[in-house]
């Protein structure tokens, strides 16, 4: 996984670019019509149901705009919310809110819906061993942000990108000539350019679990790809306590409990961060 402060340095990030395309060479309504000297106040209103996500970054944003912005947080990231709830209020020169406004509204409303999402799922999860992983099936550009959300709503993040974890899926073990080739090739890569990486391997077969294994020292994780639920019992119970295990593939809220309860350690879903309805918030002058 991602340090802190390489997370820290995407959310930075972020902001940056999303204050570059949304502003320009200025908030040019804002400033038409708006005295620079306007001081203002507004505040979050919450207009629906479900987990706020986002209040942190929304700081990070005012903050960024101008430090001059003051925050009145009333309810913290993770909380239940519904209709007519003060998440927080920002007050400042009125230029800066105005030009904050979207980007905060944006984030906020995508996490929030992902982080009600994700709380979903870990409530169908309640009672059994398995968390809920996000993937990489993110939004070009927000990926932290749509990961941050993930851990705000319950759930767990699976490796943030190509580089802080080694993930040999079905493409790569055919590349690479075979699952045992694709391990040894891999095993030898890490040891030659010194990089300490977690290697899991995606089975599609109950022999590719048996194949697997043959190299279970070297593997933190086995992805149980596709199996039904039959299967996955079987795979679960051969890899033992060998290997940590994840399902995933096709698995929604009708069938994720089940899957949870044939054992498995995690289930990765995509549908955490690329199906979710925006929660509707507004910021509102007050």
């Amino acid at each position: 996984m991602i340090s802190q402060a390489q997370f820290d340095k995407e959310i930075e990030g972020i902001i940056a670019n999303a204050i570059r395309e949304d502003v320009g060479d200025g908030d040019h309504s804002s400033l038409a019509c708006i005295p620079a000297s306007a001081m203002g106040k507004a505040k979050l209103l919450v207009k629906d149901r479900g987990i706020l996500a986002g209040v942190a970054f929304a700081k990070a944003v005012f903050a960024y705009v101008d430090p001059l912005l003051q925050i009145e947080e009333r309810i913290p990231d993770g909380s239940r919310v519904q209709h007519g709830d003060i998440a927080f209020y920002v007050s400042g020169p009125s230029q800066s809110i105005l030009k904050a406004e979207r980007l905060v509204l944006n984030a906020m409303q995508r996490m929030s819906a992902i982080a009600t999402k994700t709380a979903f799922f870990v409530n169908l999860l309640e009672g059994t061993k398995t968390q809920i992983l996000d993937t990489r099936k993110t939004t070009p550009g927000i990926r932290a942000l749509e990961k941050w959300a993930v851990k705000i709503g319950g759930g767990e993040n699976h490796r943030f990108a190509l580089y802080d974890m080694i993930m040999l899926k079905d493409n790569h073990i055919d590349f690479a000539g075979g699952i045992t080739q694709a391990i040894r090739k891999t095993v030898a890569y890490l040891k030659e350019t010194k990089r300490d990486l977690k290697i899991i391997v995606e089975a599609r077969t109950l022999e590719e679990i048996d194949e697997i294994l043959q190299s279970h020292q070297d593997v933190y994780r086995i992805l149980i790809d596709n199996f039904n639920y039959e299967d996955t019992r079987e795979a679960v119970r051969r890899i033992g306590n060998l290997c940590l295990t994840e399902s995933s593939g096709g698995i929604n809220e009708e069938t994720i409990r089940e899957y949870a309860l044939c054992g498995v350690d995690y289930i990765s879903s995509g549908a955490l961060t690329h199906s979710v309805y925006n929660l509707d918030l507004s910021l509102k002058a007050v």
